[in-house]
């Protein structure tokens, strides 16, 4: 009687494996990834919105009490002592809109439409409402966005250029420059930039969405290439190949559908639209509406956010580089038997 070969018993529990393994995988992975994307999307719309209000107390006062009645938590007013207050706050990025009321009765209703065109959508709904009441009503768009582009489809679309590109380079130098932990930190940053510099140009000459210094918003992009880059580079070089999977996976299944791109990160159920506001296309995508249509305005916290994740990168890429000079140290290093004896 001729034993199995133990090779080939492994080799069959193997391809066992696989054949249980990989429909039970794609079963969990492909429904979480539906629910990545549509969840926040169904989720969506206006909930504790910052808008600034100014102008008589009761009449402020009325205004209020009636949008908030119309659409409970929806609005979270901010009341300042001016028109041109209210116009600076959301300059600022600090509220997504405002409301006026002059001396004479006129009604200044405050937009920016770059800072997410849902927002002003419903802010032209308000001064809809006001004219019907007689009230003279002016609004003004603090932030337009680009004429080529008025809804603003190549903002929306940022999200997978900004996570494929980080991906894939981290992947190409991944693959091409193994043991080689600098010079993949210096083709990571080499790539980002080439990329951010790239994409805008399209997005800024070829169709008109972005506005603004090419330069300032070109480095903004690259940035967050930068970011998804050096971290995913960052996860390869400490865990391998799974690394570059657990990567892809958090930037294109969770960063990219909490993102907010296509209508400002205020507008996705909370908590999630701020969870998204901490990860590199989220931030990347107000760093470069900011430095694009508000003159950097609110371009603090995500260039701090950015700046982490490229940090976090960058230190994982050098600890798996000291981790693996350690152990070819260790290889090198006599052993008692390659010592010899001497009398």
């Amino acid at each position: 009687m001729t034993a199995t070969p133990s090779g080939a018993n492994s080799s069959r529990r193997r391809i066992v494996l696989l054949l249980i393994g990989i429909p039970i995988g794609l079963a969990l992975l492909v429904p979480a990834m539906v629910f990545a994307f549509i969840a926040p999307a169904i989720g969506s719309g206006p909930s504790n919105l910052p808008i600034a209000v100014s102008g008589p107390a009761p009449v402020v006062e009325q205004l209020t009490a009636t949008l908030d009645t119309a659409q409970p938590d929806a609005f979270e007013f901010r009341t300042l002592d001016s028109a041109d207050a209210v116009r600076e706050s959301v300059f600022d990025r600090e509220t997504v809109g405002g409301i006026s009321f002059g001396a004479d009765g006129a009604v200044t209703v405050t937009v920016a439409s770059a800072a997410g065109t849902p927002y002003a959508t419903l802010l032209n709904g308000v001064a809809a409402s006001l004219r019907q009441t007689g009230a003279t009503v002016t609004v003004d768009d603090v932030a337009p966005l680009g004429v080529d582009d008025p809804a603003g489809a190549g903002l929306a679309a940022l999200g997978l250029p900004l996570a494929f590109g980080g991906i894939i380079s981290a992947v190409l130098l991944a693959t091409q420059l193994r043991g080689r932990p600098w010079l993949k930190l210096l083709g990571s940053l080499a790539a980002s930039l080439t990329v951010g510099f790239a994409v805008t140009a399209v997005l800024q000459f070829g169709f008109g969405t972005l506005d603004g210094n090419y330069g300032l918003t070109a480095l903004s992009l690259s940035l967050g290439v930068a970011a998804i880059s050096l971290f995913v580079l960052g996860l390869e070089s400490v865990l391998g190949f799974a690394g570059l999977g657990i990567g892809a996976v958090t930037m294109m299944f969770l960063g990219n559908p909490l993102a907010g791109m296509a209508t400002g990160w205020q507008w996705l159920p909370a908590p999630w639209g701020a969870i998204g506001q901490a990860l590199p296309i989220g931030a990347s995508g107000t760093l470069v509406r900011s430095t694009a249509f508000f003159d950097g305005h609110g371009a603090g916290t995500p260039v701090l956010v950015l700046l982490a994740w490229v940090a976090a990168g960058i230190v994982l890429v050098g600890v798996a580089a000291l981790r693996d000079r350690r152990r070819r140290d260790a290889l090198r290093a006599p052993t008692t038997r390659d010592v010899p004896v001497t009398a």
